[in-house]
């Protein structure tokens, strides 16, 4: 888990720096496009796998309420850091 954080962290770095190079500045809807994939990737992966699939009844509604709760707080998050770091930025790009 560590290595999958310092990843991302070295990632955050690396485009800090690299900030003003015009291809990154054009990269965010292939990234967001390479990402539905996975995710669709990953979901035929548990849904091909009968085992995952013949136990998710006893999962139970933990499971379901803690992918929930983490899903609506990272959504919440997410429209936090727009409203307060993005949002004077467009107003300003609009005068």
């Amino acid at each position: 888990m560590f290595i999958v954080i310092g990843i991302m962290f070295s990632g955050i770095a690396a485009g800090y720096l690299l900030r003003k190079v015009e291809i990154l500045q054009r990269i965010g809807k292939p990234i967001s496009y390479t990402i539905l994939l996975l995710l669709f990737l990953l979901g035929l992966s548990v849904g091909g796998n009968r085992e995952i699939v013949n136990n998710l009844p006893s999962l139970g509604w933990q499971a379901f309420l803690l992918a929930f709760a983490g899903t609506l707080g990272s959504v919440i998050a997410a429209g936090l850091v727009y409203h307060y770091f993005f949002k004077e930025r467009r107003k300003e790009n609009e005068r």
